[in-house]
Formats: structure tokens, sequence, C-alpha cells
């Protein structure tokens, strides 16, 4: 990806317990998107939402189970957005609940790689 000028975000939104061959289904796509080359991607756990089943999922931190909304983020140039999504695509649509997938353009301010430590 080019260090400034203009990128897509792909964002998917799904659940904290949404799984894919038993594993957690964020870290999959963020897994497979590291995989792919993409310029980087995030999870974000999220305190409160909802979505087309209109069930509002919250965190309380009293509460056993931990089924609240997950944002992941992956960023790069268009195409390879578009092609990694028609990768991670069949394991969305063959979820047994919803999720919520949307892209936007945004303009790379810095894009730059930190050291790294050795060990």
């Amino acid at each position: 990806m080019n260090t400034k000028g203009e990128a897509t975000l792909l964002r998917i939104f799904i659940s904290s317990t949404d799984k894919f061959k038993h594993a957690s289904l964020s870290e999959s796509i963020v897994l497979q998107a590291k995989e792919h080359g993409l310029a980087g991607a995030t999870i974000s756990k999220c305190i409160m939402g909802f979505g087309a089943s209109s069930i509002v999922h919250s965190y309380k931190f009293w509460e056993t189970s931990e089924k609240i909304p997950v944002v992941v983020e992956i960023i790069d140039e268009d195409s390879k957005v578009l092609a990694f999504y028609e990768v991670i695509r069949p394991f969305l649509e063959s979820m047994h609940y919803g999720c919520l997938v949307t892209t936007e353009k945004v303009n790379v301010m810095l894009y730059k790689s930190g050291d790294k430590k050795i060990i």
C-alpha cells in the first residue's frame, strides 16, 4: 500500500462469539488478511450494539458470557481489499447469525512501520 493517498477500508461487524472452524471468526479474518498481504487489520471489541435481528448485545462486567459486538477493520488498496472480501465472503455468508460488511474510501495521511524489537 502507498504510504499516502486513497485507500479502501473494509469494515466487518460480527459478534465476539462467531466461529469459523472452531476458531474465533474475527481472529481468523485478521490472520487471513495477514496471509494475503494486506496492509493492516484491527479487531475492536465494542460495548453495545444491535443489528438486523434488533437484539441488543452489551458488555456488563457481571455477565459470564461475553457475546458483544466486534468490528474488524482492514485497509489497503481498493483492488486488494475487494479481492480479499471475495476470499472471506463464503465464511460470512455461511454464518448462522448475521453480520454487516461495508467499505469506504479513506485518505491515508501516514502509514509507516515501527522498529522491530530484537529479542
